[in-house]
């Protein structure tokens, strides 16, 4: 079966390449718990099995019952999440801290734009990274686990078509929810200054395009509104219902700069509401409870686990070459069992 299943995914890329739109089902290594898998069978290219919602691929010369993995099951999975209380989401920086997040018992995570730049490409939060690089790190990570996944999809990589195969390609590959910026390209992290807005217009553009590409209606498509730094506090609540009126499923203001706004905006816009609890920037530091409380559905820290990793990357470097040993640390170590039993490998069990 897993053979079975690396020959089919060179099918889809094959397929992607000649053009075909909805050719993506969110796909796991069938060793991994995980999803549901479903069943289908037919003649065509795309099935749509009424029985959970996921695309089914079909080779077009025949009949062939493929086995797939159901994505919509993770976008599902989220919506009843936000309907339950405060969905809080740490932000993941490769498939390994993915684990660790499920492990740990969080119910969904996050994958920052940040991150992807400066720890898969090494380079600023400045719109150097592709939507293929994105799409890559999505899938490596959404393979890793089960729980349902937001992904920063920056300003949607290009314009309102561009967008749309944005959506396609991250929902294809398990995500189950993105938000896109209505910053200019090259784009600027949020928390800086000097950021410049695309017209409301134009982004409305953008969203509509991408609400109209989803496979699910239970992908949460966000819109994010960086107006706040630009043109203020009531231009960001104009242009954040001018975009649910556009598409988007819920509103990410970024950078409000104090409680009070934070409560405020969640009495201005009346929708899905996602809060940036990041580290040294301009909002201050609230707790996840205190978000929910005002009205906030999803809570990000996205980039607090690279921060915390890399600070301890520095120090035992530090150490290692002033020491020339590992000694003083070890003991700080995430050891090999504990790596192994994260990973799900029993050495006892391996076949050579």
């Amino acid at each position: 079966m897993i053979a079975y299943l690396e020959a089919l995914e060179c099918w889809f890329r094959l397929m992607g390449a000649f053009g075909f739109q909805r050719e993506f089902v969110s796909r796991r290594d069938a060793r991994s718990t995980g999803p549901r898998w479903c069943y289908s069978c037919g003649k065509g290219v795309f099935v749509q099995n009424g029985g959970c919602g996921c695309w089914v691929v079909l080779l077009p010369f025949g009949t062939r019952e493929l086995a797939v993995i159901c994505c919509a099951d993770r976008s599902r999975t989220l919506r009843e999440r936000i309907a339950s209380g405060v969905v809080v989401l740490p932000g993941a920086f490769n498939a390994l801290s993915a684990r660790m997040i499920e492990r740990t018992g969080f119910e969904a995570m996050y994958l920052s734009g940040a991150v992807l730049a400066n720890s898969v490409g090494g380079v600023p939060d400045t719109g150097l990274m592709s939507l293929t690089e994105a799409r890559d790190h999505a899938d490596h990570i959404a393979r890793s686990c089960s729980i349902p996944i937001i992904m920063d999809a920056d300003t949607g990589y290009g314009g309102a078509e561009n967008a749309a195969r944005t959506i396609r390609a991250l929902e294809a590959v398990g995500v189950s929810g993105v938000h896109l910026e209505d910053q200019e390209f090259p784009k600027r992290c949020g928390h800086l200054d000097d950021k410049k807005l695309v017209p409301a217009e134009e982004f409305c553009e953008k969203i509509s395009a991408a609400a109209a590409a989803k496979t699910s209606d239970d992908f949460l498509l966000l819109a994010r509104t960086d107006a706040r730094g630009v043109e203020g506090y009531d231009e960001a609540v104009r242009r954040a219902n001018l975009y649910l009126e556009a598409g988007a499923d819920g509103v990410f203001p970024e950078a409000l700069k104090s409680q009070e706004e934070f409560a405020r905006f969640a009495k201005d816009v009346d929708t899905v509401l996602l809060a940036n609890m990041t580290e040294f920037g301009k909002t201050p530091y609230l707790t996840a409870a205190e978000f929910g409380e005002m009205g906030y559905n999803l809570v990000i820290f996205p980039v607090t686990l690279q921060r915390v990793v890399m600070k301890a990357t520095e120090q035992a470097l530090l150490t290692l070459k002033a020491e020339g040993t590992q000694r003083s640390f070890v003991e700080n170590m995430q050891t090999r069992a504990e790596l192994y039993e994260l990973l799900g490998y029993d050495m006892k069990t391996e076949t050579r």
